[in-house]
């Protein structure tokens, strides 16, 4: 059905898909340039790269570069119906399956640090020392590759010999040969997310109740912990839509082509590229330490020597 579907789109869509894909493709080059240019800032400083949060704020800007730039590569695959061989197209896919799930995963550990520095501050010297932080890291791309390695065995206990030398259009959803397949990585993910939702629950309703106690500077402090909370649930909760998106665009493929391609942009663009741009804003334009560096080093100094 989606081969004669697009047969008969074939006559109204291509215009249409190629301003679109140039659009992203901007989009893309923006986002990196800027993920580029926070990553450059933040080994600029000695005290970023020794600080718990900045480290993991590091990590979600290179996972998400990593995990835009793979996903853009496989968008343009998929748009020219280039074709790889399928052990090959399993190879490039490992990463994006990986660091799909390795920036959520990164956004919950960095609200149990905001947690940890409110609610318990005389403990966050030692439990968010560097050391530490690059042990978490190892521990978060450890739980971040389960889900990676859920699909691929599922994968590999469904796929013929014979299936791995055919060539096909690369991208994610070839680990899906099977309904189950889906039904089971879809568990999953939802399983991961319930978990990191009812961490940052807790950790929003802890720093809540010190927030109420505080006063002064504090008041302030817990506040804006209170708000970058709330902010790594909802870059959370685009990162959960965005795992509901295959099933909602293999529904709409069964209605129309059309609609299928218009669903499927959208998705792109909102569950895909904005909650990475989500980081730069909490982190890279909220925190006043990291901004006033951000823009001395764009100014070439000169922002430094006015202050």
């Amino acid at each position: 059905m989606a081969n004669n579907s697009s047969l008969v789109g074939r006559g109204f869509l291509p215009r249409q898909i190629n301003d679109r894909v140039i659009i992203v493709q901007i989009l893309v080059m923006i986002f990196l340039s800027i993920n580029l240019l926070l990553v450059m800032t933040f080994f600029k400083k000695e005290c970023f790269y020794t600080s718990a949060r900045y480290i993991l704020f590091a990590v979600t800007l290179l996972s998400d570069s990593l995990l835009l730039f793979m996903s853009d590569i496989l968008l343009i695959f998929t748009y020219f119906e280039f074709t790889l061989q399928v052990w090959l197209c399993v190879i490039v896919c490992v990463v994006p399956l990986l660091y799909l799930v390795v920036t959520p995963v990164t956004l919950t550990a960095m609200t149990l640090e905001r947690y940890v520095a409110i609610c318990m501050p005389l403990r966050h010297g030692e439990l968010c020392s560097t050391r530490n932080t690059m042990h978490g890291i190892l521990i978060i791309h450890g739980l971040s590759s389960v889900p990676c390695i859920v699909v691929l065995c599922t994968f590999f206990a469904s796929a013929s010999l014979s299936f791995y030398k055919q060539h096909n259009v690369c991208s994610v959803e070839i680990f899906s040969l099977y309904r189950w397949q889906d039904h089971i990585r879809s568990a999953v993910y939802q399983f991961y997310f319930l978990i990191m939702c009812i961490i940052i629950v807790f950790s929003y309703v802890k720093i809540m109740k010190v927030a109420r106690a505080a006063s002064g500077e504090n008041k302030k402090s817990t506040r804006k912990g209170l708000r970058t909370v709330l902010l790594h649930g909802f870059q959370l909760l685009l990162c959960l839509i965005q795992l509901w998106c295959p099933f909602i665009e293999t529904a709409v493929l069964q209605i129309n082509f059309r609609l299928f391609i218009n669903v499927r942009y959208f998705n792109y663009i909102m569950f895909r590229l904005a909650p990475r741009c989500l980081s730069p804003l909490i982190y890279g334009l909220r925190d006043e330490t990291f901004f006033h560096a951000l823009k001395n080093y764009v100014s070439f100094g000169w922002y430094k020597r006015n202050i």
